[in-house]
């Protein structure tokens, strides 16, 4: 499929019966592995991304510019449609969000999502008003485009310390009417709160990360709640690399082997590639 067939059926898969699950590449070969099994879409994953650079999952720490390569890098190896997890968009302003846009759809993407972390501990999310006009700015992006291309808008919350339920509802509301194709709030943990949040902003398609490490619900009660998509986040990548860390332990001199814990957890991950290189642990 060339760019225009991609963007095309991506839109489609958004509005045919089903459910239907975004798996999440970080590099060429992890997304020519997935089409090879089958699936028909794949989005980035930030955070697998950033570590497969040795980088946190932070916006101030990896640069548009690392998130386009990425993109590329897995376009050039799939046919089906790739979605672009851009994180804030990479910058504070509207008009940021609207750059961001124009050079991913620029690079043959099908579609991309924008959050409204900041990416700043002190105030983690943006105010209301401006996460409005910054989603508002993205979607005139994306109109100006003049074909297919999906616009997710994140509410972040949850996986910020902040799980209120109202709020978040009543940003993917306003990111819903300023024109976003997709709703998204990683991090609600129950599935009642799901299908409150996806009855609100219905007929909107909303995606949901589905954490490998939760048995609460899966695949098929998401969708029997009226769930679109279903994304998986970093989790793809941190099993295939705690296998790395658990097979490659093996090998480890019988004293390291008894202290050896593996790095599992996007918080570890992030810990493990935010310090200097010269201050990691020995052994590690």
């Amino acid at each position: 499929m060339n760019h225009l067939q991609r963007a095309a059926r991506f839109k489609e898969l958004h509005y045919r019966p089903g459910i239907f699950v975004l798996a999440n590449a970080w590099d060429g070969a992890s997304a020519r592995l997935l089409e090879n099994m089958g699936f028909d879409a794949i989005a980035t994953t930030s955070a697998g991304m950033a570590f497969s650079i040795g980088k946190p999952d932070d916006p101030g720490r990896v640069s548009r510019e690392d998130a386009l390569k990425n993109a590329q890098q897995i376009l050039d190896n799939t046919s089906i449609p790739v979605s672009a997890d851009l994180m804030n968009g990479f910058g504070n302003l509207p008009e940021d969000c609207a750059v961001t846009i124009k050079l991913a759809a620029a690079t043959g993407l099908s579609g991309a999502s924008i959050e409204d972390a900041t990416g700043l501990a002190e105030q983690p999310i943006y105010d209301f008003k401006l996460s409005v006009e910054r989603v508002k700015a993205a979607v005139k992006a994306v109109r100006a485009l003049n074909k297919p291309f999906m616009l997710t808008a994140r509410a972040e919350n949850y996986l910020h310390g902040k799980a209120d339920l109202k709020d978040t509802i009543d940003r993917l509301v306003a990111y819903a009417e300023v024109g976003a194709d997709v709703l998204f709030a990683p991090g609600i943990r129950t599935l009642e709160d799901i299908e409150t949040l996806v009855k609100a902003v219905n007929p909107k398609p909303v995606n949901v990360l589905l954490s490998l490490e939760q048995n609460n619900f899966g695949q098929k009660q998401l969708e029997d709640i009226g769930v679109k998509r279903i994304s998986l986040g970093s989790g793809l990548f941190r099993v295939a690399y705690g296998y790395l860390q658990e097979t490659a332990s093996q090998f480890l001199p019988g004293d390291k082997q008894d202290g050896f814990v593996p790095t599992l957890q996007h918080a570890e991950y992030n810990e493990l590639f935010a310090k200097a290189v010269n201050d990691k642990p020995a052994g590690r």
